[in-house]
């Protein structure tokens, strides 16, 4: 089984590709901490999404966003452009969860387009339990 699942935060905005096909190819870098107090370590996770979850992506998510990625880990190689040949490891995302409005997280007032996951956020204060 090869599945992923980490909550962090967005450490740039993400950068939107098109292949030459003309897919959509979203990837950012995923701030993943661990730990409590001062042993807290913190990871950057490489995070690809394609398609429409990509155009959400870039649509929907900023530089410092908090979400829930759920996907797989893929490994690929690749040619440097000098010459040498490099591997690198990624999450493939499967869905992507907001986790708070891009306002709170941009301080802008950009709204975030909740039907393109089918999943509605709340601020906690509205969340009718605890």
């Amino acid at each position: 089984m090869n599945k992923w699942i980490g909550t962090g935060r967005l450490g740039q905005d993400p950068e939107i590709r098109y292949t030459s096909s003309g897919k959509c190819v979203a990837s950012f870098n995923l701030a993943v901490t661990e730990g409590y107090g001062d042993k807290q370590v913190t990871n950057w996770i490489p995070i690809v999404a394609w398609e429409k979850l990509a155009e959400s992506a870039g649509n929907n998510l900023s530089k410092g966003s908090r979400v829930l990625v759920d996907g797989r880990i893929q490994i690929r190689s690749f040619e440097a452009n000098d010459g040498s040949k490099r591997r690198v490891a990624e999450v493939v995302a499967q869905s992507i969860e907001f986790l708070e409005r891009k306002q709170a997280a941009a301080g802008n007032s950009g709204e975030i387009d909740i039907n393109s996951f089918g999943k509605e956020v709340f601020p906690d204060e509205e969340i009718p339990f605890s």
